[in-house]
């Protein structure tokens, strides 16, 4: 989808697209799944249903989730710009979506406990800028829902409880416990985002980024592949299933990021992105944007 309008439209419309509209592959992956179930049974019926909500919401420009989640905005920016103009730009395109619906006011001040209203607060939006060379912007947006975000989790290994040391059996064994754990709670099938080594923080940061990523995408790296798609065979097994009602698909997708470490730490971080999987793309250069899920 391509459209001629200025960049805070262009940014409103980004966030209709991500808060309405599931990706394409997203609904395969649902589809797929639906299809491994049953006739007439429970886990069939909520991958059903899941498929029925996310078809009303694109239809009606509604949020597929009453949860919009946190907006997380990775910003790809050319020699034109500076980022405090596109920060401010954000957050006015932040404010206009929340005013027409498109997000429900979810931004609570931690002190205070208040709403602010309009999604805008300290750290909210997050936004993480990178410089390019091209002129123009590419911009993704992930809206990360509450529920699912609280099933995250970050190991530090050794883990004497799992039994995981410092080698992919340690990083499988810490995949697995925080699906295990997740159940239902984090609305699943979840796609599993995964960032080994870095510190606490990077770590993090590179589970998040790798849920950009298509959920029927292969890894480059043939190694990771070959991890990616074992655990994800293992993640099912649990038996899990949708909104944890039970079933074949407990997860989606698992996509791992690895990243050098310090010698001292090695931290497994686990990002839970629910069956709600919203995120879209944006590429703006003279005045036009163009739209990619």
């Amino acid at each position: 989808m391509t459209y001629e309008m200025d960049l805070e439209e262009a940014l409103v419309e980004l966030i209709r697209l991500a808060s309405t509209n599931l990706p394409p592959d997203q609904i395969a992956a649902l589809r797929a799944a639906a299809a491994r179930e049953s006739e007439g049974s429970m886990a069939r019926r909520t991958f059903e249903m899941m498929l029925e909500n996310a078809r009303a919401a694109s239809d009606s420009s509604t949020p597929t989730c009453q949860d919009t989640g946190t907006l997380l905005f990775y910003v790809g920016y050319g020699p034109e710009y500076r980022q405090k103009e596109l920060t401010r730009t954000i957050e006015g395109a932040v404010k206009e979506a929340t005013r027409r619906t498109y997000l429900r006011p979810n931004a609570v001040d931690s002190l205070t406990g208040r709403n602010s209203g309009d999604n805008t607060g300290t750290g909210s939006p997050y936004v993480h800028f990178e410089e390019q060379d091209e002129p123009g912007l590419s911009v993704r947006l992930m809206l990360k829902g509450g529920g699912s975000e609280n099933m995250g989790r970050q190991y530090t290994l050794p883990d004497t409880e799992l039994g995981a040391g410092r080698d992919l059996e340690g990083v499988r064994r810490c995949v697995v416990d925080a699906v295990f754990k997740a159940q239902g709670f984090g609305c699943a099938p979840g796609v599993i985002g995964v960032g080994v080594g870095g510190d606490r923080m990077s770590s993090f940061l590179a589970s998040k980024e790798s849920l950009f990523r298509a959920v029927d995408d292969e890894n480059p790296d043939t190694d990771i592949a070959t991890l990616e798609q074992s655990l994800l065979d293992e993640c099912n097994e649990l038996g899990i299933g949708p909104m944890g009602f039970g079933g074949k698909t407990s997860a989606l997708g698992v996509k791992i990021s690895f990243r050098h470490r310090v010698p001292a730490s090695y931290f497994v971080s686990i990002t839970y992105m629910c069956w709600a999987n919203r995120k879209a793309k944006m590429s703006y250069v003279d005045g036009v944007a163009t739209y990619e899920q």
